[in-house]
């Protein structure tokens, strides 16, 4: 069934997008939520008319979403965390963190525009975040998750001296 998205919708389009979906999607969420419009004839004449009005604001929308990604290429971002044995992390990093931490080097990017793959982070190393600011407009931005901590090599342990205490002997 074709539709037209009212919405940006995750894992199908964005506002404005023409997508097929199975019948049973659209009549029992998109379309009861508000997500949606049938593709009509009349829908997509409006559609059109909708697009020719927005080409001016959209043209500004991509240029902003291109200064943004200037800005990303010259950040370089290292995200501390507490780190367990070997490199996995207490608890994980996702997307509102690296949001964060790219505010702190002065580029503000919405977390619902980063996308981490497996949506968290549980281990250090090298990642590749998805930064997606516009429909034409996507990025991927590297950075790192390193310990925030230096980690000590355990050290050997000492020899325990243990105090043997004599007792008397009975001897008879």
């Amino acid at each position: 069934m074709e539709i037209i998205l009212k919405k940006d919708v995750e894992n199908l389009g964005l506002e404005f997008d023409t997508v097929n979906v199975k019948p049973g999607y659209a009549r029992n969420f998109l379309l009861p939520q508000g997500i949606a419009l049938l593709a009509t004839p009349k829908n997509k004449a409006t559609l059109e008319a909708t697009l020719e009005a927005r080409k001016e604001e959209e043209a500004k929308l991509v240029a902003a979403a291109n200064a943004v990604v200037d800005q990303l290429k010259k950040t370089s971002i290292t995200i501390p965390a507490k780190v367990g044995s070997g490199d996995k992390l207490f608890g994980s990093i996702n997307n509102a963190d690296l949001s964060a931490a790219l505010a702190k080097a002065g580029v503000q990017v919405e977390k619902k525009y980063i996308k981490i793959p497996g949506n968290t982070i549980k281990r250090t190393g090298k990642v590749t975040a998805v930064v997606r600011l516009h429909r034409n407009v996507e990025y991927n931005f590297e950075f790192d998750v390193v310990s925030d901590a230096p980690v000590e090599a355990p050290k050997p342990a000492a020899p325990k001296k243990v105090a043997v205490e004599e007792t008397p002997s009975e001897e008879a």
